[in-house]
């Protein structure tokens, strides 16, 4: 059984299922790809959950983006070799696949789940934010027990209960609205957020009706959400005042790397252009390029619109749902923050149709391989899209984005993205060894890590000894139930070092991938311990279906049966 759990498929076998089974529609070149790049990673991280992470991290949080981009960077090469070797739909699903087998290749296409879905819910809700705050401003006024999650409603009654209406905020008083005027059944107020619901729908009808006319509406999308972004910039350099960025980094390097969540979070979806590779005219080629150019764009506007924003409004003032349109009502630019109204539900849109264009096809492809209904497969014979598995994503993001607080997804997507990411890396590492690089039209620069990963990591102990005597302190101070409780994947990442530097010693790792697996580790022990313990359980959720169908209909069982 343990090996019918690692059974592994080859790029031949996976190239011929693909072209015996698709039918997508191949148009996507190298521009229409790195526009649903863009569309996909300039979403609601950067007009929604920036403001939080300046507000934890300061001005210093813009590099922070640049260290979240520089781990993305390894991890898009490795995404890279592996798209360029393998062309298909499935994404990381598929590449762990052909690396660590089918359990390894399930647990990924479960987490995909998170990235995609998931955090589409996320997308959805801050869309929903965007879209009422358009509306009061041409004073279009929706029920507010129409525009947001119960929890929120909920949240502000108790508040009002235990603290009355003097401890308040604004934000309180629009939940305790929604809950005082929300038609009941009973005693049960009934509170949901319907554009959230609305646009994931209207959205999957986009993607359901064709690849191509999705591709179209996002080209014309990214244009307008990058032109907005460049026009914050420039139109907000004439606000800066320096002394906002005074102090850099005001709560230091704990206050920065306790954003990481919010940061990386508007960095997923580079990632899910893979998911096109059916559909595109010469993926081996375009596929890396496209990953590459939208990184280096989408980092350089994350740099400037942080220290714009930053600049102009004190990080103590940005804890707010819509930073960019709150920054010009702070400084009295009314009409641009009813600009960047607009435009930023036409932005967030962009990305709610690029992840609801991802997961359909990530699942289309385990249906492929057995591992899901054979109706998830099923291509329309019009629209050539993968119809029952559009429908079903639609279904699994509308309903929760109508009554889960958004709060609630962020940091749960980017444990599942983490993981992901750690495989692929960990996967160009075992294509090097086993000699499957040879048929990658790209690949990731080789420079042996042989010397470097253990001379890296006695170099890191070394500066953790003399620079961070304050987390040296802390550490002694914890009893060993805490260090396992609030340290363990601290611990996990020092272990993963020391064991990748052996491997590497023995075996000649190539050094980029192994970066890209420590920055992703580092990264992940960074997130709450709570995140990991709700992860664990879509894990274990996912294995219950994987045995309970997946394994006994797996085509690889069906072959190695007869």
């Amino acid at each position: 059984m343990i090996n019918k759990l690692f059974r592994k498929k080859s790029v031949d076998q996976i190239l011929k299922d693909s072209q015996e089974g698709s039918g997508l529609a191949k148009v996507l070149g190298v521009k229409d790809l790195v526009s649903l790049g863009i569309a996909a990673i300039v979403g609601a991280g950067i007009f929604s959950t920036i403001g939080l992470a300046s507000f934890e991290g300061g001005p210093a949080i813009s590099l922070l983006f640049i260290f979240v981009a520089f781990a993305c960077v390894f991890t898009a090469l490795a995404y890279a070799q592996f798209a360029s070797t393998v062309p298909v739909s499935g994404s990381a699903y598929t590449y762990a696949y052909v690396a660590f087998g089918e359990l390894f290749a399930w647990i990924i296409g479960w987490a995909l789940v998170l990235e995609y879905a998931v955090s589409n819910t996320v997308v959805a809700i801050s869309w929903s934010q965007y879209f009422v705050s358009m509306l009061e401003g041409f004073g279009i006024m929706l029920p507010k027990w129409l525009t947001m999650a119960p929890g929120y409603a909920l949240d502000a009654h108790a508040k009002f209960l235990s603290d009355g209406m003097a401890a308040m905020n604004v934000a309180d008083k629009v939940g305790l609205e929604a809950y005082m005027t929300a038609p009941r059944i009973g005693d049960i107020p009934i509170i949901f957020d319907f554009p959230a619901g609305l646009v994931t729908l209207l959205v999957t009808w986009l993607v359901y009706i064709g690849i191509k006319e999705s591709q179209r509406a996002s080209n014309i999308m990214v244009m307008i959400k990058v032109g907005i972004i460049i026009l914050v910039v420039v139109g907000g350099v004439f606000f800066i005042a320096p002394e906002n960025w005074t102090p850099f980094a005001p709560n230091g390097l704990r206050g920065v790397m306790g954003s990481v969540a919010a940061v990386f979070f508007a960095f997923i979806g580079f990632d899910s252009i893979s998911t096109t590779a059916e559909e595109c005219k010469n993926p081996q080629r375009d596929l890396p390029r496209a990953m590459i150019i939208c990184l280096i764009i989408c980092t350089v506007l994350y740099v400037a619109i942080t220290l714009v924003l930053t600049g102009m409004v004190n990080y103590t003032e940005l804890n707010v749902k819509d930073p960019l349109a709150f920054v010009f009502k702070y400084v009295g630019f009314d009409h641009m923050a009813g600009i960047v109204s607009v435009t930023s539900v036409i932005a967030i849109t962009s990305a709610l149709l690029v992840y609801q264009l991802a997961q359909p096809r990530i699942w289309m492809t385990m249906s492929r391989d057995g591992l899901l209904s054979k109706r998830f497969a099923r291509i329309h014979p019009k629209y050539r899209t993968p119809s029952y598995a559009t429908i079903v994503t639609g279904i699994v993001v509308a309903i929760p984005s109508l009554f889960f607080k958004m709060d609630f997804f962020v940091d749960l997507t980017s444990v599942g993205t983490f993981f992901a990411f750690i495989l692929v890396c960990a996967g160009v590492l075992y294509m090097d060894h086993v000699g499957l690089s040879a048929k990658s039209k790209f690949k990731v620069p080789y420079i042996n890590g042989k010397y470097i990963i253990g001379a890296g990591f006695v170099l890191a102990w070394v500066l953790v000894y003399n620079y961070a005597q304050g987390a040296i302190e802390e550490w002694r101070s914890l009893s060993f139930a805490e260090v396992i409780e609030h340290k363990s994947l601290v611990l996990v990442f020092w272990f993963s070092w020391v064991l990748l530097a052996v491997l590497g010693f023995k075996h000649n790792f190539s050094l980029l991938p192994v970066i890209g697996i420590l920055i992703n580790l580092y990264l992940m022990s960074e997130l709450g311990a709570s995140n990991w313990i709700i992860f664990i359980l879509w894990l274990a959720i996912g294995l219950i279906i994987y045995f309970a169908y997946g394994y006994r209909h797996s085509k690889l069982n069906k072959i190695t049966a007869s």
